[in-house]
C-alpha cells in the first residue's frame, strides 16, 4: 500500500495540482490586495468616499458592555453583534470576478497554445516523403 501511495504521489498530475494550489493561493492573495487596496478605494472615491468594506446592517442588539463605535464593522463583529455585512460581500464578489477573469485569460491563452501544437502535421513532411520515394526508386 505504501508503494502504491508513493507511485500515486509521484505522478505528474498530483504534483502539478499541488503546485497549482499553492500558486493559486498566492495569486488569490495578490488579487485580494488588488481589490481591497487599489480598486475598491477608487470605486469608493467615485461614489463620494464610500468605504464598501464597512457597509453593514445591524440585525441585533449591541451587547451591554460594548464601548466601541457603532459604525465600526470589525469591532461590532468581534463583539458578536449579528450583522449583514453586504459591503464585505460586494468586495468579495468583485474579488471573485477579477480572479475568474484572469483565470479565463490564462486558460484561453493555454488553449491557443495547445491548438497551435495540434495544428502541426502529424505525418512526415513532404521532403521526407519525396526522399522515401527516391530511396524506393533506387532500390528497384
Amino acid at each position: 500500500m505504501l508503494n502504491e501511495f508513493k507511485a500515486f504521489i509521484a505522478k505528474g498530475n498530483v504534483l502539478d495540482l499541488a503546485v497549482a494550489v499553492i500558486i493559486g493561493g498566492a495569486f488569490g492573495t495578490i488579487v485580494t490586495s488588488l481589490t481591497q487596496d487599489v480598486i475598491m478605494p477608487v470605486v469608493g472615491a467615485i461614489f463620494g468616499g464610500l468605504d464598501f468594506s464597512s457597509l453593514f446592517i445591524r440585525l441585533g442588539a449591541v451587547p451591554e458592555g460594548y464601548a466601541g463605535s457603532l459604525t465600526d464593522y470589525a469591532a461590532l463583529k468581534e463583539a458578536g453583534v449579528p450583522m449583514l455585512g453586504y459591503g464585505a460581500f460586494i468586495t468579495a464578489a468583485i474579488n471573485f470576478l477579477i480572479l475568474a477573469f484572469i483565470i479565463f485569460l490564462l486558460v484561453r491563452m493555454a488553449n491557443k497554445l495547445i491548438t497551435k501544437k495540434e495544428d502541426a502535421p502529424a505525418g512526415p513532411s513532404e521532403e521526407v516523403l519525396l526522399l522515401r520515394e527516391i530511396r524506393d526508386s533506387l532500390k528497384k
